[in-house]
Parts: C-alpha cells; structure tokens; sequence
C-alpha cells in the first residue's frame, strides 16, 4: 500500500489534499483521479469555465501523474 494525494487544481487556484489515501498501485490511483475528477466536473455550473482544472496526484516522493478535465467545445444544436 501506497499513501497517494489528490490536490484540486483550478486555474490558479490549488487545494492540497492533507489526508490522503492509502491505494494498492498507481492504476489505483489513476482510477480514483479520474473519478474525483468526475466529481469535481459534475459541481461545475454550466457553461463555467473549467480550463486548468485538474488533479494532480503525488505520493512521498514527489508528482505522480495529473488526471485533466478537457472539454471540446463545439456548435450548439438548437
């Protein structure tokens, strides 16, 4: 078991992750970045912007891996 941390990036803005989690890999921890990412995707009010948002993932030795939320912006169907 590995303890990983899941700090929110917003733009500028970052949230440290203070607790962690203890995780059996880093597959795991990539599991649980893309699902806190949904979860973070899913509090944002429509049409905000939500470029530079991410999670980034690190354990006691530093950066792991960045799970980013990336929105293809289209033309709107009436």
């Amino acid at each position: 078991m590995s303890r990983f941390y899941f700090d929110i990036r917003d733009g500028e803005l970052l949230a440290i992750d203070e607790e962690g989690m203890d995780l059996s890999s880093q597959r795991a921890a990539e599991i649980e970045a893309a699902l806190s990412l949904a979860d973070v995707t899913k509090q944002l009010e429509p049409f905000s912007s939500s470029e530079d948002l991410a999670i980034e993932v690190r354990d006691a030795g530093g950066p792991v891996l960045k799970a980013t939320f990336v929105r293809l912006r289209g033309r709107q169907i009436n």
